[in-house]
Parts: structure tokens; sequence; C-alpha cells
């Protein structure tokens, strides 16, 4: 509950008027829970952070081995046709030897 005391001060043949008002509030201050709202609101977005963070490194790591993968195939292709290059010499030396 709330109390309030009013002041008022009179002078003879004058209207009373109000000097001061006092409000006093009996008990604690209560919350109407907006507090827990916005504690929740920010769990839910750190949660989704970093959910949203973990996928894009996830999906990171993916392309790097995709990229490493290509460049091993490309390197193994590259060392098939050095090999087909120094068959095709030697063919070539043995025809002209004979």
């Amino acid at each position: 509950m709330a109390e309030e005391r009013i002041t008022t001060h009179e002078a003879p043949g004058a209207a009373p008027h109000t000097t001061h008002t006092t409000v006093i509030h009996d008990g604690e201050r209560r919350s109407g829970g907006s507090g827990w709202l916005i504690a929740i609101v920010l769990v839910l977005a750190l949660i989704a952070g970093v959910y949203f963070f973990t996928q894009t490194s996830g999906s990171e790591a993916a392309k790097d081995n995709a990229i490493a993968n290509a460049a091993n195939e490309v390197g193994a292709a590259a060392n098939e046709v050095g090999a087909a290059a120094d068959q095709a010499g030697e063919a070539a030396k043995d025809a002209v030897a004979n």
C-alpha cells in the first residue's frame, strides 16, 4: 500500500495552498517480468548465433576439403600426362634408332 502525505500551510486571510506532497511505498518493489523476457530473448539469440556460426564453419571446412581434393586430382592428371609424354619420347627415339 502507498501512503500519501500532503502538507498545506494556511495564512490568515489567504487561501490554503499545497507546498509539498510525499508518497511512501510500503513493501518491496515488484517487477512486471520484463527482465525475464529480455533474458530469455538474449539466450535464444545467443543459441541461434552459435548454431549459425558452427554451420558456417562446417561449410567452410567442406569447401576447403573439396578444393584440396580437386587439386590432388589435377596433380595426378598432370603426372599421367608427364608419364605419357615420356613414353612418347621413348617411342620416338626407338623409331629413329631403327
